[in-house]
């Protein structure tokens, strides 16, 4: 059975916008069996521009129910359907998001038609759904109001369904290209579906149950068909021995990253390569020396190297901390007997063919080599610093997620209710979960935290 559906709005984006009209029609892939329609009070006003578009005005949804109000409706409507729509991310998105708003988790299998039209009519020279309609003669009284452009919709999947091919792209694209037959013994399509479409971490497990396959992604589903569906030998590799997979939502996208991190480093899983190294080894540090000069060296991530020396950056083996700190040098132009890299007792190999400019022997005033020094660390120097609270989404409307940041340091991660935002510092690091020691944690927060800095509650 199938829903197809359309809902107008107050704007494009579904996390501030709102639905001001939804209908629903249900076809059992031979015909109409039931149809839905009806106005919806945004509990806003409708931006001109939109009005323009849709005819839907204030005055005819002042006395029109909320969604609150058809919610129940809708999820009966579309139990166990497959979620059919003209541009399905659109309206699905809207609809998720409403009910979101009310603490409910709605989660259908989706179809779209402006894909399918691409696949089984092949050439067309645009998939919009008012050219469809011109193109194949489909009536409809007004365009940009949700019964005319569903029942729209509803007589092209009549058409495509009509077609040879037309049964076997809806099964491809409703399952997003998996084929049963190439699934783990394990693991079917019923099982994927029932995955949640939001942001979290996922486990493939062996058939001893151990996790072999660390992954996240802000749309677990979706993620998952993706691995099942590629066909590629690098699929394949990750999908080999899987018998079972698990999963958990965060709603933050930072702590999925952090989560993961942690995990694939405390579980070790086999196929996982990138990100398993418990503890950098390698790091850069700097002095200063008698003569007022910026000093580099590379080396061991010692207790006593860290103590007597400043740690600049690690890396997850000395020779890689020497290898980045020989790029800055040629980068910078950089004295390489300043940096340890030439073992000269006055003069550098480099100041000898006129490669230094003879920071080395002298000649080069330290302020001015200096310069170049610090215009190299800033590129490198990426710590974290500071005290704070990094608030996120939380797994559920009523919830945020939070991040602890202490002196550099990271502390874990939590929820608290979103009333509770305003809790004490102490009540907070309280909620904070103790994760698996992570030496990238701090390099994860910091480029998150540097793209979307209103996240910050600094203590």
């Amino acid at each position: 059975m199938y829903a197809i559906i359309d809902v107008e709005t107050t704007g494009g984006v579904a996390r501030y916008e709102r639905i001001t009209e939804i209908a629903i029609v249900l076809h059992d892939g031979e015909r109409i069996v039931d149809k839905f329609s009806t106005l919806l009070n945004p509990e806003r006003s409708i931006p001109r521009q939109i009005t323009q578009i849709t005819g839907i005005t204030d005055q005819m949804v002042a006395n029109a129910p909320k969604f609150f109000e058809v919610a129940k409706q809708i999820v009966q409507l579309t139990d166990g359907k497959i979620f059919v729509a003209h541009n399905v991310n659109f309206d699905y998105s809207f609809v998720r998001e409403e009910f979101a708003r009310l603490g409910y988790d709605f989660q259908r299998r989706q179809l779209c038609t402006v894909r399918l039209s691409r696949k089984v009519f092949p050439g067309l020279p645009s998939y919009s759904l008012s050219n469809l309609k011109n193109h194949f003669q489909i009536h409809a009284d007004k365009s940009h109001r949700a019964l005319d452009d569903t029942l729209a919709t509803t007589r092209l999947f009549e058409l495509i369904l009509g077609e040879q091919t037309g049964k076997q792209n809806i099964r491809s694209l409703v399952n997003l290209g998996v084929k049963e037959t190439k699934l783990p013994p394990n693991i079917t399509l019923e099982r994927l579906h029932a995955v949640p479409e939001t942001c979290g971490i996922y486990f493939f497990h062996d058939a001893n149950g151990h996790v072999i396959y660390v992954g996240k992604s802000l749309n677990i589903r979706k993620r998952l068909f993706e691995h099942f569906a590629d066909q590629t030998s690098k699929g394949e590799k990750i999908r080999v021995g899987v018998s079972d997979i698990s999963w958990e939502v965060t709603g933050s996208e930072l702590v999925a990253l952090l989560h993961e991190s942690a995990e694939i480093k405390r579980l070790q899983p086999a196929v996982n390569r990138a990100q398993r190294t418990r503890q950098y080894a390698g790091a850069i540090f700097a002095y200063t020396d008698l003569q007022g000069y910026r000093c580099l060296a590379f080396g061991k991530n010692s207790v006593k190297n860290a103590k007597n020396l400043e740690l600049i950056a690690e890396y997850p083996k000395p020779d890689n901390a020497r290898n980045y700190l020989q790029s800055l040098v040629y980068q910078h132009e950089l004295c390489h007997r300043l940096t340890h890299l030439d073992s000269s007792e006055q003069a550098c190999f480099h100041y000898k063919i006129k490669k230094c400019y003879g920071a080395c022997v002298g000649e080069e005033l330290p302020e001015d080599y200096n310069l170049r020094v610090e215009t190299a660390l800033a590129k490198i120097s990426r710590r974290l610093s500071g005290n704070f609270f990094f608030v996120e989404k939380g797994r559920t409307e009523g919830e945020v997620a939070i991040v602890g940041v202490k002196e550099g340091r990271y502390l874990g991660f939590g929820y608290v209710s979103a009333e509770d935002g305003d809790r004490s510092v102490e009540d907070l690091m309280e909620c904070l979960s103790t994760t698996f020691p992570d030496p990238d944690a701090g390099r994860i927060i910091l480029g998150y935290v540097e793209k979307r800095p209103k996240g910050i509650r600094s203590f």
